[in-house]
C-alpha cells in the first residue's frame, strides 16, 4: 500500500514537472514572437497605419453589432489617402493667436471610406467622408471627435450634412485601433 502511494506521488510529480517545463517553454516562445511595437509619434505615419487597418477594425465592429445570420449591414472595403490641411473652425479666416505645437492641440485628418451596404437582395456602394480630430497626450494619441458625411458611389447626389459620428462604426473603430496602438500591438 505504501509503495503504491509513492508510485502515485512519483507520477504526480512527473506530470507536474512536465507541465511546468512545457509552460516555461511556451512562455519563452510567445514572448520572443510577440514584440511590443511603439505607436508612432508622427501624425502622418500614425494615420497611414490607421487607414491601412481601418477596414478590418470597422468590419469587426459591424459584425459584433449585427445579429447573427443577418445579411444586412455596411462593410468597409477600403479607406482612402488622408489629407492634413486643416479647415477653419469658425467664420472668417482662422489664425491662432500663437502657433502652438505639442500636447492638447487637436490635429485634423480628412479621409474617405468606400463601403458596401447590404439591404434585402441588393448591395449599394457608399463613399463616406470623415473629418477626424486627434490629440496627442502623455500616453499617446486619442480621438477627440469625428464628423462624417454619407454619400453614394458613384456620386449621383451631394453627400449628407456632416454629423458627429464618434460613437458610430468608424468612430468606434478609430478608438479601438488607437487603444491597440498605445498598447504596442500594431505592426508597422
Amino acid at each position: 500500500m505504501r509503495g503504491q502511494n509513492l508510485a502515485t506521488k512519483g507520477i504526480f510529480l512527473f506530470f507536474l514537472c512536465s507541465f511546468c517545463f512545457l509552460t516555461s517553454v511556451l512562455l519563452e516562445n510567445s514572448s520572443a514572437n510577440s514584440q511590443n511595437y511603439v505607436c508612432p509619434a508622427d501624425l502622418e505615419t500614425l494615420t497611414n497605419l490607421l487607414l491601412r487597418d481601418l477596414p478590418s477594425y470597422a468590419n469587426r465592429v459591424t459584425s459584433r453589432s449585427n445579429p447573427i445570420n443577418s445579411p444586412s449591414g455596411t462593410y468597409v472595403i477600403l479607406a482612402g489617402k488622408p489629407e492634413f490641411a486643416p479647415l477653419t473652425l469658425g467664420p472668417g479666416v482662422y489664425s491662432p493667436a500663437a502657433p502652438v505645437e505639442g500636447e492638447g492641440v487637436p490635429k485634423q485628418i480628412f479621409f474617405t471610406t468606400l463601403e458596401r451596404q447590404y439591404l434585402a437582395n441588393r448591395a449599394n456602394l457608399l463613399q463616406n467622408y470623415h473629418w477626424l480630430f486627434l490629440v496627442k497626450s502623455n500616453s499617446g494619441w486619442r480621438s477627440v471627435m469625428l464628423y462624417s458625411q454619407l454619400g453614394s458611389y458613384p456620386s449621383a447626389n451631394p453627400p449628407t450634412a456632416p454629423r458627429e459620428s464618434s460613437t458610430g462604426i468608424i468612430g468606434q473603430s478609430v478608438q479601438i485601433w488607437l487603444r491597440d496602438c498605445r498598447a504596442g500591438v500594431i505592426k508597422p
